[in-house]
């Protein structure tokens, strides 16, 4: 599989991120062409009532029709540091390799950063609380109101993909590289 860097066209970037849960699954789409983040779309994927199996295969099959949708050209998740418990730990594990295999089965590279790492990107606080976090996404892409916390949470593991992604090209130009991966 490609790098993303590589595969992407180097004048803009669409990036689906995603909050993985066992009972919902947020997800959000955003692109960044022309210096400027574009917001595409998001929801939840809602799981709760069904069997787990069948929870970890809605959740594939939905993150699939999102890609298929929308082609991104990398899905980003959220590094999972703590849990509460370990059957807690364990669920969002499994939420994540499902969400993960839809990204990987539709030939999408994934990239993972830590809860602190988004917020910072986002908000600029690593220790920002979910509110914060909703209002800044609202800010950021221009959003009438704010999106739920696991669709906004999702849309900020994007944005911090984004941010990363752009700071390294720029990078890579000053020192004297093209923009070609």
């Amino acid at each position: 599989m490609a790098s993303s860097t590589a595969a992407a066209d180097q004048s803009s970037l669409r990036v689906l991120g995603v909050d993985p849960g066992s009972r919902v699954t947020g997800f959000g789409v955003v692109e960044f062409e022309d210096h400027r983040l574009r917001f595409i779309d998001c929801g939840r994927i809602r799981v709760a009532d069904q069997s787990f199996a069948i929870r970890l295969h809605t959740i594939y099959t939905e993150l699939s029709a999102v890609i298929r949708k929308h082609r991104p050209q990398v899905m980003v998740v959220e590094k999972v540091f703590v849990a509460h418990n370990a059957q807690s730990a364990l669920r969002l594990g499994h939420a994540r390799g499902a969400a993960m295999v839809a990204a990987t089965n539709e030939n999408v590279d994934v990239e993972e950063y830590t809860a602190l790492q988004v917020k910072q990107a986002v908000v600029g606080n690593g220790k920002a609380d979910k509110a914060q976090v909703q209002h800044m996404i609202r800010v950021l892409l221009g959003l009438r109101q704010a999106p739920p916390s696991d669709a906004a949470d999702a849309l900020a593991c994007g944005i911090c993909h984004i941010h990363t992604w752009d700071n390294a090209h720029r990078l890579q130009i000053g020192l004297g590289g093209t923009r070609s991966g």
